[in-house]
């Protein structure tokens, strides 16, 4: 088992009478990108500044590396790497310059160790073929791969990104999610986004806030599974589809059955709650009659903002928070 790197408990944060966080239950676990999601002002920003020690709770608690948010918040800090959604640089000093000036508050080592730390900064990133650029010329791209190598450079134990993405055209954003899967060897991600197909490409696990709540949290797999289930869809071209009907619904382990009449077919969305035993009898129960023609049978893949828009949705409209 992974050492837990953040662990809150009941963390709130209340502003005036506006509550932005209530009763948040984090766990996060070493070398893991977790993906912090929700809506504009759902508290994503507030959970940052607590971790950070920024802002102090209201009420509840929490820790990282063992250490209280609160207390020990500056032994916290000097292990952590943060990145803030628009990061700012001096335009006319290069990425080279820029991170030798940053490392220097860290790093007291001999000259040649100090140049090898920026350059292997700079290769992470994919940044060295335009290391003696100046800032002003560089795309967002490029200025995002520089702020997570400026915030990786103490070699943190935590990077903590503030939608690293948010601005970005699809080729930066696929730069600066590659640089993320590199750095999983080296340190745990704490990253929040809204953009939900990034979250599914390199996340292990997910937590989803809404109105300053906790709406979701697990790992990837899981909730893309439908939070714990799963759904198969069934095309069926001929055969009594009324009786498979009452045979499926039979079945325990069967949730619901959804029914689309579609030009010569019939489609079913088929609910489970265990989809094993569903992959090892839902097609046996349909092939019970010999007329049956299945013209397709799948399990059906979840996409995350499927699950997203489902439980934001759900949980009410828009919210004003933090």
């Amino acid at each position: 088992m992974k050492d837990v790197i953040i662990q809150t408990q009941a963390l709130t944060k209340v502003y005036d009478d506006v509550i932005a966080l209530q009763n948040l239950d984090l766990t996060v676990h070493e070398n893991s990108i977790f993906g912090f999601l929700g809506p504009n002002g759902a508290g994503k920003t507030t959970t940052m500044k607590l971790l950070l020690g920024l802002a102090k709770p209201t009420r509840g608690s929490g820790a990282i590396f063992g250490m209280d948010i609160v207390e020990e918040s500056n032994d916290i800090r000097a292990r952590v790497g943060y990145l803030p959604q628009d990061p700012r640089f001096f335009e006319h000093m290069t990425a080279r310059e820029t991170l030798d000036f940053t490392v220097r508050f860290f790093f007291q080592g001999p000259e040649e160790a100090i140049e090898a730390r920026v350059a292997e900064m700079l290769d992470l990133v994919g940044l060295e073929e335009k290391a003696d650029r100046p800032i002003k010329g560089f795309s967002g791209g490029e200025r995002q791969r520089l702020g997570i190598a400026q915030a990786q450079v103490n070699y943190p134990d935590l990077l903590i990104l503030d939608e690293p993405a948010a601005a970005l055209d699809p080729l930066g954003r696929r730069d600066v999610l590659e640089v993320m899967e590199r750095l999983r060897k080296h340190t745990t991600i704490f990253y929040s986004t809204h953009i939900l197909d990034d979250v599914q490409k390199v996340s292990d696990t997910v937590t989803i806030l809404n109105h300053g709540e906790l709406a979701a949290q697990g790992a990837i797999e899981t909730l893309l599974a439908g939070s714990g289930g799963a759904a198969y869809s069934v095309v069926i071209k001929a055969g009594d589809v009324q009786a498979a009907l009452a045979r499926v619904r039979r079945e325990p382990w069967v949730a619901e059955i959804q029914v689309e009449p579609e030009p010569a077919a019939t489609r079913w969305t088929v609910n489970v709650t265990d989809p094993d035993a569903a992959e090892a009898r839902l097609m046996r129960r349909l092939l019970e009659d010999p007329e049956m023609v299945v013209a397709e049978f799948r399990r059906r893949a979840y996409e995350l903002e499927e699950i997203f828009v489902n439980l934001v949705e759900g949980e009410g409209g828009d919210h004003d928070g933090q």
